[in-house]
């Protein structure tokens, strides 16, 4: 009888903070379980042929939105299924009541379950869910998060306040559903995450997301946009310019350092944010604060993004911050790389720029513009472009090591990539529902052919196999167990 139900033989294998070995992978009951030198292909009743091939720990994509825009079994059945085209086995998908997602508002203790049974039987990755706490009834509401239904880490909307800056002063709290979204919401917030983390955090990290950018400077520079222009993704970048995220991460450490809340600056966009998120770092070295970036941000410009189907928040911005960004890539700076992915339509954007939803999907391309731009391009070690899409986040979201590691006992998520295979960008090559990609054109040379979740192969040569098999992990795992039954 096989020693393994799965075999990856003849690959490199590329561990996170160690290098690229040549190496077989032995895979029982969903883990790996051996590492060596060799393995008999008799050994095993399924066989991978990784030979030539790279094989990295599945991706973990941190930051994803599944059901932003659409109806949420849906999304995720197509949304996830995209992600396996690019070597991702776990999302990490942020929630919030309020506008958009399920449209509603309310206790955790009601829609979180929901959410889960929702997402259930629909996703073809694992997943996860950071929370946006928007009530002051979901502040009471953390520690059960934690605790009992392994939801690690949360999320704060700096701009959100700005919401009520408007002539219809009804606009912000129809639109979050919130009694009071202001600084002092932040900082209980942080009060209540920081708990959390110093009563579980033992157990793996706990915290909080923020999206930074200030929302009384965004108000003033819509206005002068409008009033004078420029149009397009350059009016948009400067209607909301890289002084609102500096300025905004600045009010976020002065709280931080407060309570001594664990948090995440998200989606670093400019040169002006990674600097000043670093030297928030630099200036803190007793705070935890992790920096991270998105594909679109490393490989997009407002003059390459196209047009108004590029709007996101925040913008896409200019070729000088997409190479600074790539500076704190390749320097350390930035713990993480997502895809911030978000499925809407080209009709969803419309001709409208100020009316257009913002966001757009990328979670195919985590793994493969990484090795194309990173490694191929410039340099970038192996080992970091592993620790950029799959350690790092698992570590920073309480997944590590259960996920983002190829080790001994780890689940068997992997990415098995053709670093020679080269594809040009389309809306079909990415496998979501979207219609659109502002990476569309883009030309891109390394790509998975196969993805496995948890020892099964669930993805070959460009098409998904078998049914929507994903799970959901609790977090931390050291305190759940990560995979709830």
């Amino acid at each position: 009888m096989p020693r393994y139900d799965t075999a990856v033989l003849n690959g490199t294998v590329v561990f996170p903070y160690l290098g690229a070995v040549p190496c077989d992978v032995g895979i029982r009951d969903g883990r790996i379980a051996a590492l060596t030198d060799s393995i008999a292909s008799a050994d095993a009743t399924v066989v991978v042929d990784a030979r030539d091939r790279l094989v990295l720990p599945g991706a973990v994509d941190s930051h994803f939105h599944i059901g932003i825009y659409r109806d949420l079994a849906i999304d995720a059945e197509s949304e996830t299924a995209s992600a396996l085209a690019g070597g991702v086995t776990t999302v990490v998908s942020y929630f919030r009541t309020g506008q958009n997602y399920l449209n509603k508002s309310g206790p955790y203790r009601t829609i979180f379950p929901e959410v889960v049974a929702a997402t259930t039987g629909h996703a073809f990755t694992d997943f996860g869910y950071h929370l946006g706490v928007m009530t002051s009834e979901q502040l009471d509401e953390v520690d059960w998060l934690v605790a009992e239904q392994g939801v690690g880490s949360f999320k704060y909307y700096m701009f959100y306040k700005g919401l009520n800056l408007t002539s219809d002063s009804t606009r912000g709290s129809a639109y979050t559903m919130a009694d009071t979204y202001d600084l002092g919401h932040l900082y209980l917030l942080m009060r209540q995450v920081a708990a959390a983390s110093v009563k579980h955090g033992g157990h793996g990290r706990i915290s909080l997301s923020l999206h930074c950018e200030q929302a009384e400077l965004i108000r003033i520079f819509i206005e002068e946009v409008r009033r004078s222009g420029p149009g397009g993704l350059e009016g948009y970048h400067r209607s909301r310019p890289p002084l609102t995220e500096q300025l905004s991460i600045a009010e976020a450490l002065v709280l931080t350092d407060a309570t001594r809340c664990p948090v995440n600056l998200l989606h670093l966009s400019s040169a002006e944010a990674v600097a000043s998120g670093a030297q928030g770092r630099r200036a803190h070295p007793h705070l935890d604060i992790r920096l991270e970036t998105t594909l679109h941000h490393l490989a997009l410009t407002h003059a390459t993004a196209g047009g108004i189907t590029g709007k996101v928040n925040p913008p896409i911005r200019a070729e000088a911050d997409r190479e600074a960004l790539w500076a704190a890539v390749q320097d350390g700076r930035i713990d993480t790389v997502v895809s911030d992915h978000a499925c809407c339509s080209e009709a969803d954007k419309g001709d409208d720029l100020w009316k257009a939803l913002p966001g757009f999907g990328g979670t195919a391309l985590l793994y493969p513009y990484l090795l194309s731009e990173g490694h191929g391009r410039r340099g970038l070690g192996l080992a970091r472009v592993a620790e950029l899409a799959s350690a790092n986040p698992a570590r920073a979201f309480g997944l590590y090591p259960r996920k983002g590691a190829i080790v001994v006992g780890s689940d068997a998520d992997l990415a098995v990539v053709d670093p020679n295979r080269e594809q040009v960008v389309t809306p079909e090559v990415l496998g979501s529902a979207q219609d659109f990609t502002p990476f569309r054109g883009m030309r891109v040379r390394g790509w998975p052919t196969h993805t496995l979740l948890r020892g099964r192969i669930v993805f070959q040569d460009g098409a998904v196999r078998d049914q929507p098999s994903g799970r959901y992990v609790k977090r931390p795992i050291g305190l759940h167990g990560a995979i709830a039954g």
